[in-house]
């Protein structure tokens, strides 16, 4: 058996052939994940975003930014050059010999394949008189000579030729390790030592430790560990909290402070510029002692979040680091919602401790409204939308209007909502319209039921609850419009119910005289008309309009008495029919197929039931395997500093009791539709509950929505004693018993002939 040989690559070739290799297996990944995306298609987004999105902060910030950044020619500039790297070792690689060849005697004595063996000798005898080493020449080329001659001359050699291809027989396998000798040279052992120490033994385990110390450091959703501690402490500490409370620990958060996040920064003109916007700002609880709300970086912090809801301009120094704070703000209160709902389910399941209030969370979730909008709590929300100021508000709230909600807003007629908004221009006006179009407007169905059970419709005690929730987002201007359509149709059937009662009721309606007034008539006498259509019992003597008796009382009273008896004939006729008919069988046969007809009428109920089911588990599983982009709808917001996309918390509550009842629902990913199942078991005690299933918006300030929920909790069936599908009729356990002992008698037969 012939053996192995390993050897370093002296001359490079394998060398290069393992570095194109090294090369591009980094090459090509890396232009496929990090070459940069097309700059037109940004542009262009961001240009279709212009016209509702181009007066906010962030659509200004980012186009500043795509026209200053240089990271994309750098990613662009490197990769170029790695592939002129990879491309310059092919073409090495391409120019490089091939070491192994395979061996051709013919080739060595310069023959043509087939020659004679007279020709072969001839040659040989020239060859060697000009490289034999006595005549001068050189031994190794006269050994090849040597060789290729006994190849074609000495049949066991020819053999081997033949066979190996190599004279000698077979040879040791060769393998080429693709580094060069003065790696293994003992010259540079102590250099090649040194460099695998340093890379394995120290630049090795201190980056995978820089890693691992700064990954400890925070959660899932890169909030630091500390941060996330400290709002469970001060949650636990304060159940009800309000929204000044909260906002000092939001602003206490360890993001802000330097010594925890090197993003976060104080600066020496901080002792000049901090104190001159709390003096404008007035009382923020500067004197408060309780640690951390006393420290420099939270009291920065809460000032520049304050200034931020109060729209107020500061320097560009502190701008930098406002836009910072203001940034991290909603990712902080999202995690304070988690942790509220962390010490919730505590309280619930564990008890000894009173959980956060339902005030508490929802001001997490109104406080990330006001941050984003850069609003405060008592502003109106029309001043989320481009060109309205304080002084604007009075023509929306005065009597002849009274638009305080941005669903009032919409609710208005073309020609008032132009007359209130008369101090806008043309222009202005058209852009107000086009933002407000742009809000969602969600509708949001319910549907109560318990998965898994005989009865879904029945809630029992202790039953768990499933509330399947469809959000459906439409922009605003298509609920204009669709409301604008459900008005003309209204209007149009009030005229036509108009035009035809119009003969019966002429009265005009005089100048002084309202619409309200006049609906209001118009609802009168329909129910006037309604009552007096209903039909009265008719007595014994009647008056007719010319103030006469009726004189056919008696005539009718015997045609009616006539007719009766005819109807009592014929109904003992058809009684008697009917008894010689329906024999005992035919009443048995009726009763089997109205049994037949309830089977098959349960069956397929229960095949509707199990078809539900069986698609909502479908749905259900293709939920969890599918990944839905978090990129909804970019939110219009003025003053907030990135761009964020609409988000939704769903959630159920008992308001009276200021409880959640089942955990918020955070909805990331709602573009058209979305289905969102909240569970949660139902009250241990029977009767009727009144819940309310809420939708918060984490980015518009008036557009939540509640929708009231009843619960009817009704007594848990008892479990039954003897279930039928245990009970075994007498002949099957006979049948079983004789089947065990003719199995026995077989086995004993067999026993006794294999004996």
């Amino acid at each position: 058996m012939a053996g192995q040989q390993f050897q370093y690559d002296d001359s490079g070739n394998t060398f290069f052939y393992f570095l194109t290799s090294f090369v591009g297996l980094i090459v090509i990944p890396a232009t496929y994940y990090l070459w940069p995306r097309d700059q037109n298609a940004e542009q262009l987004r961001l240009k279709s975003l212009r016209r509702v999105h181009g007066r906010c902060l962030w659509y200004r910030l980012r186009l500043m930014k795509s026209q200053q950044s240089i990271v994309p020619t750098l990613k662009k500039g490197a990769l170029l050059f790695g592939w002129f790297v990879f491309l310059l070792l092919a073409y090495k690689v391409s120019k490089l010999d091939r070491e192994y060849q395979e061996y051709n005697p013919y080739e060595v004595l310069n023959l043509d394949p087939g020659a004679s063996l007279s020709e072969i000798k001839k040659q040989y005898r020239v060859l060697s008189l000009k490289f034999h080493p006595d005549k001068g020449g050189d031994e190794a080329t006269f050994m090849r000579i040597a060789k290729a001659y006994a190849a074609l001359t000495n049949e066991q050699s020819r053999q081997n030729w033949e066979q190996y291809g190599n004279p000698d027989g077979p040879g040791a396998t060769s393998f080429g390790i693709a580094l060069p000798a003065w790696i293994v040279d003992q010259k540079n052992s102590m250099l090649v030592l040194l460099v695998y120490g340093l890379a394995f033994m120290v630049i090795l385990p201190v980056v995978v430790g820089t890693w691992w110390y700064r990954s400890i450091k925070y959660s899932g959703d890169q909030i630091l560990i500390n941060t996330t501690q400290l709002f469970m402490h001060f949650m636990y500490k304060t159940p009800n909290m309000n929204m000044k409370r909260l906002a000092m620990v939001l602003t206490a958060a360890f993001e802000f402070d330097p010594r925890s996040n090197k993003d976060a920064t104080i600066r020496p003109t901080d002792n000049i510029e901090v104190p001159q916007l709390i003096r404008e700002l007035g009382n923020i609880n500067v004197k408060k002692k309780e640690p951390p709300f006393c420290y420099p970086y939270s009291l920065k912090a809460r000032v520049l979040v304050l200034a931020h809801l109060a729209r107020m301009d500061v320097s560009e120094e502190l701008e930098e680091d406002q836009r910072f704070v203001v940034r991290k703000s909603p990712a902080l209160l999202q995690e304070m919602v988690n942790v509220g709902c962390q010490l919730t389910m505590m309280a619930n399941s564990r008890g000894g401790f009173h959980a956060p209030r339902l005030v508490t969370i929802e001001n997490c979730m109104k406080l990330t409204q006001m941050i984003v909008q850069g609003l405060q709590e008592s502003k109106s929300p029309l001043l989320q939308l481009p060109h309205f100021e304080e002084e604007h508000l009075r023509y929306c709230v005065s009597k002849k209007y009274k638009v305080r909600s941005l669903q009032d807003l919409v609710s208005l007629k073309d020609s008032d909502r132009r007359s209130m908004l008369r101090f806008l221009g043309d222009e202005k006006y058209d852009e107000v319209l086009s933002v407000l179009g742009s809000f969602p407007h969600i509708t949001m169905d319910t549907k109560l039921q318990v998965l898994d059970d005989e009865d879904s419709n029945n809630i029992t005690a202790g039953s768990i609850v499933t509330v399947t929730v469809t959000l459906t987002r439409k922009r605003m201007a298509v609920s204009i419009s669709l409301r604008f359509v459900a008005l003309q149709r209204v209007h149009s059937a009030l005229f036509s119910i108009c035009v035809q009662q119009g003969d019966a009721s002429k009265a005009k309606t005089k100048v002084w005289q309202n619409k309200n007034k006049a609906a209001k008539k118009t609802a009168k006498s329909k129910k006037k008309k309604l009552t007096k259509k209903k039909v009265t019992p008719v007595p014994a003597k009647t008056k007719q309009a010319n103030g006469n008796v009726a004189g056919n009382v008696p005539a009718t009273a015997a045609v009616v008495k006539e007719e009766e008896e005819e109807a009592s004939d014929k109904g003992s006729e058809s009684d008697e029919g009917e008894a010689n008919k329906d024999s005992p069988s035919e009443r048995d046969e009726d009763s089997d197929k109205q049994s037949d007809t309830e089977v098959d009428e349960m069956a397929g109920d229960d095949e509707e039931e199990w078809e539900a089911l069986q698609q909502s588990i479908q749905r259900r599983e293709r939920a969890l395997l599918e990944t839905k982009s978090k990129v909804t709808h970019p939110v219009y917001s003025l003053y907030f500093p990135e761009e964020k996309h609409e988000w939704w918390w769903l959630y159920i509550a008992d308001r009276r009791d200021q409880t959640l009842v089942s955990m918020p629902y955070h909805v990331c990913t709602l573009k058209d539709t979305e289905e969102v199942e909240l569970k949660f078991p139902a009250p241990s005690k029977t009767g009727n509950y009144q819940y309310s299933v809420i939708l918060r918006s984490d980015s518009y300030l008036g557009l939540d929505q509640i929708k009231p929920l009843k619960l009817e909790v009704h007594e848990a069936k008892a479990m039954p004693d003897n279930h039928p599908q245990w009970d075994i009729p007498d002949t099957e356990e006979e049948d079983e018993e004789q089947e065990d002992s003719d199995g026995i008698e077989e086995s004993e037969d067999d026993d006794e002939d294999n004996d």
